[in-house]
Formats: structure tokens, sequence, C-alpha cells
């Protein structure tokens, strides 16, 4: 189990982060990065944010954490569920896949509270053996999820009664949304409990685990609606 805050600390957050050229000053070098309306959306629902990024991973870290966040990001390697690319799968990071899969696998073992956003989501159900959809277009024939390059979407999604995600948002829930893949073969070990009005699956819990989320829209997106970050916060107290 992972080490529980007493009263007058803030419970730390890991996120994981990105691998990418970045530039500040005179410098253009890669570095570990996330955007900070995360850490913003974490430290606003009374979590201290702790960068992993995805070098040097020591799934032992999380001994030192109160909850986890799986960030958002680019394509998911379709090589880690034994797929042929996409010609659309152009944007991959297969040493960010086994970073967050070996974090979330952790994470699952210690009952350390979880809450994957978007590609988050869909790393968990590969790790847990299920499939993505690699261009959600071909599946529903519009592109909502993604209108157009760096513009978020709206999504409506109607959530499953008696889940933990009904009982953090209630029956529906609108998302900021940014993906063109999605979940495809729903990992065993993972109940669906939320599908958009087009069925895309917007939300998934693990099954028999206190508090193991994931959202297919961007919660960090809409600032003055913390109830997921607040969630997972409060999970571990």
């Amino acid at each position: 189990m992972s080490v529980v805050s007493n009263g007058s600390e803030r419970p730390r957050i890991g996120i994981t982060t990105y691998l990418e050229p970045a530039t500040w000053g005179i410098w253009h070098r890669e570095a570990a990065l996330v955007p900070r309306v995360y850490l913003d959306a974490i430290a606003a629902a009374g979590g201290t944010p702790l960068l992993l990024p995805p070098v040097g991973t020591d799934p032992s870290v999380l001994g030192l954490l109160d909850g986890l966040v799986i960030a958002g990001g680019c394509d998911v390697d379709p090589g880690q569920y034994g797929a042929t690319p996409h010609p659309e799968t152009v944007d991959t990071r297969p040493d960010r896949d086994l970073h967050e899969t070996v974090l979330i696998r952790e994470a699952l073992d210690r009952e350390l509270p979880l809450l994957a956003v978007c590609r988050g989501l869909q790393v968990l159900n590969v790790a847990l053996g299920g499939t993505l959809q690699q261009h959600l277009p071909d599946v529903v024939a519009h592109d909502g999820h993604r209108p157009a390059p760096a513009e978020f979407g709206r999504v409506d999604v109607k959530i499953e009664p008696g889940t933990l995600t009904a009982r953090i948002l209630g029956d529906r829930a609108t998302g900021s949304c940014y993906h063109h893949q999605a979940l495809d073969v729903v990992a065993p070990a993972l109940k669906v409990t939320a599908r958009a009005d087009d069925g895309t699956v917007e939300a998934a819990e693990v099954e028999g685990k206190p508090f193991a989320l994931g959202v297919q829209w961007h919660p960090e997106e809409t600032p003055e609606d913390l109830r997921l970050f607040t969630a997972l916060i409060r999970s571990n107290r």
C-alpha cells in the first residue's frame, strides 16, 4: 500500500511525463514535460504533483506516493497489442508505453489510487490485455473526438449507474476530448462504465480495485470541475 499522508501534508500524486524537444531561454533540448493544466488540477484538488519521467523507471517509487495519474499524449505503439500500424498511427513512443505499463501494473498490485487520462486509459487497457481501435473515424464516421489539430472537441457521455464513475460524476458528464484512438477489445479486468453517444468507450474501471479509473476525455481541461482529481486524492485518506 502507499504511504498515506497525515492531516498536515498534501497527498503526493505522481504524474507521468513526456520526453519531447523543448525550448527555454537560449536552449533547445529534449526535456521531460507535461502540460501545466494537469499540475494545476492536482494542486487545486489538494495534492502535490510529482513528475515521473520515462527514464530510469523504478516501480518501487510508487511506495512514496498517494496516487498516480497517467497523462494523455501520443498514440500507443500498436506493437504493444500485436497489431500492424494504421496509416494514421504516426507518432508513437514505445519507451513511454513500457514506462507507463510498468507503473500501472505496480499501482494495481499496490492498490494505489490510479487515474488514467485519454492515452492513459488506452495504455491501461493494453497493459491488461486489451486492444485499441487505431483510427476512430473509421468506426464512428466523424472527426468529433479530434476536430482539428490542437483543437479540443466536446463529448457527452452516459455513465453506468452503481459504478465508481457514477459516484463521482453522476449519470452523465461532458468533457473536452482530443484523440483518434480508442478502446477496441476491452481487457477482461476492465469494466466499461461510460460511453459516448456514438458508442466510444469513455470510461472504464479495473474490477476489484478500490480506485483504478480511466477516462477517454481530458478532465484537466475543465478547471471548474475537479471532481475526478479530488476523488483520486481523497480516496486514500
